[in-house]
């Protein structure tokens, strides 16, 4: 079993969209039906201002304010579940849009913070992966939007790497595969094919890892502690490529 989780950035490009379908399309034929995870990317960022807002981000995490989450349900649960599902529906392949909210698929809890107030932001404590289960058994690809309930009738938005990597453990995957619009790790301007936890925590320290990539390789690591046999960090050109992701 495949996780795949989709970058926001390039989600809205109907050339890449287009990429992607015809990939999972060739998975779901030979019967390997993968389980995906999107983000929203910039598409909340612009709701977000559009609502009166302003996107603010804490260690490559977005904060989320009221109006941010927002607009982050909206386009998470409304425009870019759809525009998938839509997707892989036109050319024969079953897909069902979910959230973490629905049939509470994934509780979480307020993250803190170090950095900084993050808002409502919140980390998968409960999955209820006999939902994934049997979507998969009849060959239907989940579409998982990472708006997740927090147990008390509201909601907490949830970085869709960090949701990913929850689901990749939840569900026991072989692999889970984070499609960014990179090739990989990048040391030196040059892709790195694996790193270790060590290595990793290096280049973070001296600012090699930053940004949108910490929460990703964090998120790897995540995995990997939780059972995940293989990470792999790659963008739509080097699916079979990248950078895997290992234990010390």
């Amino acid at each position: 079993m495949r996780i795949l989780k989709l970058g926001g950035n390039e989600i809205d490009d109907p050339t890449w969209l287009a990429r992607l379908v015809a990939v999972i399309q060739t998975m779901v034929n030979g019967h390997d039906v993968p389980i995906l995870v999107h983000g929203g990317g910039k598409e909340i960022g612009q709701l977000q201002v559009a609502l009166g807002g302003e996107p603010q981000f804490v260690a490559g995490l977005r904060v989320t304010d009221q109006t941010a989450l927002k607009a982050a349900t909206m386009v998470l649960c409304g425009s870019v579940s759809t525009r998938l599902v839509a997707a892989l529906n036109a050319v024969g392949v079953e897909a069902l849009g979910l959230s973490g909210v629905d049939r509470n698929l994934v509780y979480a809890t307020r993250v803190e913070h170090a950095a900084g107030d993050l808002g409502a932001v919140g980390k998968p404590a409960r999955i209820r992966a006999t939902v994934l289960y049997e979507a998969l058994a009849a060959d239907v690809v989940p579409v998982l939007a990472p708006i997740c309930a927090d147990g008390a009738g509201g909601t907490l938005n949830v970085n869709a790497d960090v949701f990913a990597g929850a689901i990749a453990a939840a569900v026991g995957a072989d692999e889970a595969v984070f499609i960014s619009n990179v090739p990989g790790v990048l040391v030196d301007g040059v892709v790195a094919p694996r790193l270790n936890t060590n290595e990793i925590q290096a280049l973070i320290a001296n600012g090699t890892i930053s940004g949108g990539m910490i929460p990703k390789v964090e998120s790897a690591l995540s995995g990997l502690q939780a059972g995940v046999k293989i990470v792999r960090i790659t963008n739509i050109d080097q699916l079979e490529a990248g950078t895997i992701i290992e234990a010390a």
